[in-house]
């Protein structure tokens, strides 16, 4: 029998793949189904990438290219974080890595270890907790309230540093919840760090371009004091419908860029010369597909907060930021995993379990609203006869 290393046991996954699984599976059966599961857009990429990238490969680009990314890339992505962070750092900072989790697992690998402890949002993305686990180090859990919108509490985040706290992961917008902190309380923990210089920071901004009703990204890059102990996480998945190019990117403090960069190395080598081309004409190119896709999101918003509230049960406060909407099912007496199942099964729609996304997701589920309106309302129609079928 094959001995595995102890640390594979504390693995997890994502089960939004493990649903999208099942999903297909029920399709390719003759069920129709509606995915409100997977967080993915459903637009195209846009046309002048994809172009891009094709041009890159017919020029000859088609050999390794530097670990940390090629220059005409790295620049571009400093001026796109001047442009939409208002911050200026040195292109020498950034780190292209195949997809946006590549950042998450450098850093909680080189923090993570028995002793260690790593606070993370709850809910939050699977992956903080499962490569937590993985490296060793305690998953200390940040609560998400849903009086808050979701927010953190800076007070309450303070709390949980004690000596032996390495790493602290915050996401703003969020994944699952659609939560975005304002500045007030991201003003209030930054200004709490200073007494904290032990700990690190990873701050996970992936949904940067994506929020609404006006409300502003505030990104911890902004706070010169914490700039030599926060890495800052962001990509091209989500803003340009890019999710299975795997490309992303990390802005890495200058003591830890040459560890990040043994990583590269030593995990893939470097990133495929073509869809760094093709992120350069995502970053340099026009930007009125992000903002229709932008805008089609929220419409979609509107309507599924509007829809899901009507369902028997659910109370869903409006997201400020991502695509995903987290409904509070208690009133329906199911639990999350069982009412995940049973609208899988029974009306053909599949969406989250809040504990795929942490214990503090009991009694909740994610829809992700990257699909058409139309669907969406059939969505709510069918879960709504589902529910009142009982």
């Amino acid at each position: 029998m094959l001995q595995l290393a102890a640390s594979m046991g504390r693995l997890g996954t994502e089960s939004a793949f493990e649903v999208l699984a099942r999903a297909n599976a029920l399709a390719a059966e003759g069920r129709d189904i509606i995915n409100l599961g997977i967080g993915q857009p459903d637009f195209k990429t846009p046309d002048h990438i994809v172009e891009a990238a094709a041009k890159a490969l017919k020029d000859g680009h088609h050999g390794y290219t530097p670990a940390n990314g090629i220059p005409e890339l790295r620049n571009a992505v400093a001026a796109d974080i001047a442009k939409y962070r208002g911050v200026e750092i040195d292109p020498a900072n950034v780190m292209i890595v195949p997809g946006g989790k590549v950042t998450m697992f450098f850093a909680i690998s080189m923090f993570g270890e028995a002793g260690a402890e790593i606070i993370y949002p709850n809910p939050g993305f699977p992956i903080y907790e499962s490569v937590i686990k993985y490296t060793g180090a305690t998953p200390i859990p940040m609560p998400l309230h849903e009086e808050s919108g979701y927010a953190f509490d800076a007070d309450e985040v303070l709390s949980l540093i004690t000596p032996n706290t390495r790493l602290l992961i915050l996401n703003t917008p969020s994944n699952p919840t659609g939560g975005a902190v304002p500045r007030s309380e991201m003003d209030k923990l930054a200004t709490g760090l200073e007494n904290h210089p032990h700990v690190c920071i990873l701050s996970d901004e992936i949904y940067a371009r994506m929020l609404y009703d006006g409300r502003e990204h505030v990104s911890l890059l902004e706070y010169k004091h914490l700039r030599d102990r926060t890495i800052m996480l962001d990509g091209w998945s989500k803003t340009y419908a890019m999710t299975g190019w795997r490309l992303g990117y990390g802005v890495w403090p200058s003591s830890l860029i040459a560890d990040a960069t043994r990583l590269s190395i030593n995990c893939h080598s470097c990133v495929s010369a073509s869809n760094q081309y093709a992120g350069i004409a995502a970053l340099e190119g026009p930007q009125n597909a992000v903002d229709q896709m932008v805008a089609a999101f929220d419409e979609r918003r509107k309507v599924i907060v509007r829809e899901i509230n009507q369902i028997p049960g659910f109370t869903c406060p409006e997201p400020g930021g991502a695509f995903y909407a987290f409904p509070n099912i208690t009133g329906t007496g199911i639990g999350s995993i069982e009412m995940q199942n049973k609208l899988l099964n029974e009306a053909g729609v599949a969406l989250i379990s809040g504990t795929s996304f942490g214990h503090f997701g009991e009694g909740y589920v994610r829809f992700s609203y990257a699909n058409s309106t139309e669907n969406i309302v059939e969505a709510i129609r069918r879960i709504k006869a589902c529910l009142m079928a009982d």
